[in-house]
């Protein structure tokens, strides 16, 4: 798969999981080392949101959006993943006053799991996926261009239809 980064090429590597399909296996830690799997992801409905770099505009955005919006919905946890390191997102969350979970993939194995490594910038590909109750894929953006910002509706839409 391609995206790109203000118009140039980037390739993404492996495959990314379908609406439908259950959650890849993988396993890595949030900011305060509780591990996170696909096996937790069962008993709500959570947003994965993800992005390439936390200290860029877009990346901000995209945190900042989703965190607000979401911890207004009963049922919908958000969980926000990015390469950056355990350091970076804390410090970001310090500075902008906000407590939400954040996960470093600093070695890439969530991103492997879920086909979104962009090796060429060391980055995960903007992307949104929302997973059931039960561990499916209920709904997935993948921005062809990563400087865009996702479809915050769509993905809280698609949150909502499945409580």
């Amino acid at each position: 798969m391609q995206v790109t980064f203000k118009g140039k090429p980037m390739e993404v590597e492996g495959t990314q999981p379908q609406v439908g399909e259950k959650t890849p296996h993988f396993s890595v830690k949030d900011v305060m080392d509780k591990e996170i799997t696909d096996q937790n992801l069962r008993g709500e409905v959570f947003i994965l949101s993800i992005f390439p770099d936390i200290n860029t505009s877009v990346c901000a955005v995209q945190t900042t959006n989703f965190n607000e919006k979401v911890s207004a919905i009963e049922g919908v946890k958000l969980i926000s993943i990015s390469k950056n390191t355990k350091q970076e997102l804390n410090d970001w969350c310090s500075a902008k006053g906000i407590k939400m979970e954040m996960v470093p993939d600093t070695e890439g194995s969530f991103g492997k799991a879920f086909g979104l490594n962009i090796p060429q910038m060391d980055k995960l590909a903007r992307s949104v996926f929302v997973i059931s109750q039960d561990g499916l894929v209920g709904y997935k953006e993948i921005l062809s261009e990563i400087t865009d910002e996702p479809n915050y509706d769509a993905a809280i839409d698609a949150a909502k239809g499945l409580l």
